[in-house]
């Protein structure tokens, strides 16, 4: 259990601590890129895609690490390897989408929770700084400008 909780604390620190550079990044050299408002926007969509997308993955590791090699429980239902399995969980852990054919049992159960809790607040941060970004590039008047 002792390993579950210092991995959990772990990823919480981690993913936010990556989260918060992939959005700092953007907010100060979108700004600077040549090209139009518009497609800056498709840039925020992309680099927060790939920033949940590196989020999950390391959930999904420390689900494989954990499970597969301190013996933190069991992914029940899962019939493909560990780690495929593991990331698919992370996944629709991270998602909020809930458990399906794949469920934790064991300590690591409460990695799942602040999977949970840490996806849910890392996306509706992204959520904000799309609408902050939408407020800053999104112009009605001229939607070609690279201001």
């Amino acid at each position: 259990m002792l390993a579950v909780i210092i991995a959990a604390a772990f990823l919480v620190v981690a993913t936010g601590f990556l989260h918060y550079e992939v959005l700092r990044g953007l907010n100060t050299r979108l700004p600077q890129l040549g090209m139009p408002d518009r497609f800056k926007l498709l840039v925020v969509i992309a680099a927060a895609f790939v920033a949940h997308a590196l989020e999950i993955l390391l959930y999904g590791i420390a689900v494989y690490v954990l499970i597969g090699h301190f013996g933190a429980g069991h992914l029940a239902g899962a019939n493909d390897s560990l780690f495929s399995a593991a990331l698919y969980f992370s996944a629709e852990t991270y998602t909020s989408l809930g458990f399906g054919d794949v469920t934790p049992t064991g300590p690591v159960r409460l990695l799942a929770g602040v999977e949970a809790l840490n996806g849910l607040l890392l996306i509706g941060w992204t959520a904000s700084f799309t609408y902050i970004s939408m407020e800053r590039f999104w112009n009605a008047k001229d939607s070609g400008s690279t201001s």
